[in-house]
């Protein structure tokens, strides 16, 4: 069973429509019970830093999840589900993150404009299991204006190029991140949610 952690965020339902369409059984959830039990965890997110992270406190999901990171299943970050990992973001400076993992999220410089919207390139720093068969270099679908910037290189497992590389993938264990939009990037989208699966 792959739970898909409702914390009030916007694409719950395309997340699991796409993982159900190989199969999966999928359950949508904000009880901190069900997804301590699930057998996969898929943290999806649309919107702000400060409110997400408030609204997984408030529903006790930001200790549930910790400690399914913790017992080594395998778990998905999804966009902002991404960035919500790590201590903090430039967002909502009051906010702190869950911390699983080290490092902050920052805003794109004012070189480039933002958000960062539309379809770009993915080019894999390391052998993820989430890129198997996909070719280095494919094209996601991404829409934000902030981007993370992990306390160690070692976590990186893919960039992305806008005004200059910034990280678009982690992997830490069985811990993965992804700043694109998966489940709206056709193809190779759902090859990686397809190998999620698999995991």
């Amino acid at each position: 069973m792959i739970a898909v952690a409702d914390y009030g965020a916007g694409n719950l339902r395309s997340v699991s429509k796409a993982l159900e369409s190989f199969g999966a059984k999928v359950m949508i959830t904000g009880d901190p019970g069900a997804v301590g039990m699930a057998d996969k965890l898929v943290l999806p997110g649309v919107g702000a830093f400060g409110r997400a992270v408030e609204n997984l406190r408030n529903r006790h999901l930001d200790g549930a999840i910790a400690e399914f990171v913790l017992k080594g299943k395998p778990f998905l970050g999804i966009c902002l589900g991404m960035q919500l990992l790590f201590e903090s973001s430039e967002e909502s400076a009051d906010a702190s993150g869950l911390s699983i993992l080290g490092g902050k999220s920052v805003r794109f410089d004012h070189t480039v404009k933002v958000p960062h919207l539309g379809w770009n390139r993915l080019f894999q720093t390391k052998d993820s299991p989430l890129w198997k068969g996909v070719p280095d270099g494919s094209f996601f679908y991404f829409a934000h204006s902030y981007v993370v910037q992990p306390a160690g290189v070692d976590m990186v497992s893919g960039k992305t190029e806008y005004g200059s590389d910034f990280v678009s993938a982690v992997w830490k264990g069985a811990l993965f991140g992804i700043q694109f939009h998966p489940e709206k990037s056709q193809k190779w989208g759902l090859r990686i949610l397809e190998n999620f699966i698999r995991l």
